[in-house]
């Protein structure tokens, strides 16, 4: 057992459970709270506690969690610091990673996949009015149950305040945050994003969902560089054989898809609203049953889905909390 692993105590009146993930930078526990319930409890490694930076990301992990507060996002419930520990404490998501659910059930029907991408798109509205930019949005950092079709956004460590100087930055310029099969065009030389970039990401995880496929089909991450500065995408009714999502459903997808953020939707709401409209068209081809309305619950799970429940968070941990 690590030195440092705090299962079995009580901190701050959480009781620490079980270890169920970790990072270079912080680890992960179950907890419970006589009010709260079961929770995740993150804390920053004992090596870490005397690094600057990472002091400063955990601190802005925790800020911006607090600062974004809408359904969609997972819950920021406490932050503090216990006899030198930093730690932070979100709420305990039901369902499984989309990540999980996308490789088991995609290509997913078009109305459920408007469903999912407009309640993304208004998580990372709610943190753009909070002025963040998320700058991870990936399958990998939603929970999604589809047992009652709710999905919540997770992981603020990597994002960034729309006002931040270059002075105050925690990324060195020339070295780009996030994930690479995701990330905007713009973000690859390390300098600092703007929505346009969350928008970017949503439009990348729609095709996904939509084609279970990506918009670029690199073998390395060299030639992933190269593709996402100097191609255009794959065009989406040529991402599968056998399927056709008609014009309108690839205009809105390739402009979201724009390497310029200039040339993308006004913001991440215009885009996925433009796409749920184009989605449950029933006059386009291939028509599809209309999007469920908000808190509907969604079709029984398909076969070999992921039954709701913790496991879907626990498989999270190591790379949520990988930091």
């Amino acid at each position: 057992m690590p030195k440092e692993n705090l299962a079995g105590q009580t901190i701050a009146g959480y009781s620490i459970e079980e270890l169920v993930g970790e990072g270079g930078t912080s680890v992960v526990y179950r907890a419970t709270h006589p009010q709260h319930g079961t929770v995740a409890f993150k804390a920053l490694r004992d090596k870490m506690r005397q690094d600057k930076t990472a002091l400063a990301r955990f601190t802005r992990e925790a800020n911006f969690g607090k600062r974004v507060i809408h359904p969609n996002v997972i819950r920021t419930i406490e932050t503090g610091q216990v006899d030198g520990i930093p730690y932070l404490v979100i709420e305990w998501a039901g369902g499984d990673l989309l990540e999980n659910y996308a490789k088991k059930n995609a290509p997913m029907p078009r109305a459920e996949v408007a469903h999912v991408v407009m309640q993304i798109a208004d998580a990372v509205g709610a943190a753009h009015q909070s002025g963040i930019v998320h700058r991870d949005l990936k399958p990998d950092n939603a929970m999604y149950d589809h047992a009652t079709g709710t999905l919540k956004l997770l992981d603020f460590g990597i994002a960034a305040a729309t006002d931040t100087s270059q002075d105050e930055r925690l990324t060195r310029a020339g070295y780009f945050v996030g994930t690479l099969m995701y990330v905007a065009p713009e973000a690859l030389s390390g300098a600092l994003v703007t929505p346009a970039a969350d928008q970017y990401s949503l439009a990348t995880i729609a095709y996904l969902l939509l084609t279970g496929t990506l918009p670029y089909l690199a073998k390395s991450p060299r030639e992933m560089f190269t593709q996402l500065l100097s191609q255009p995408p794959i065009p989406l009714n040529k991402a599968r054989a056998g399927l056709d999502f008609g014009p309108r459903v690839e205009a809105v997808m390739m402009k979201g898809l724009s390497r310029e953020p200039g040339d993308r939707y006004p913001d991440v709401l215009t885009f996925a609203r433009e796409l749920r409209d184009a989605l449950t068209d029933t006059s386009a081809t291939g028509a599809a049953a209309p999007a469920p309305s908000p808190g509907a619950t969604a079709p029984a799970p398909s076969p070999g889905a992921t039954a709701p429940g913790e496991g879907g968070l626990l498989s999270r941990m190591k790379g949520l909390f990988g930091r």
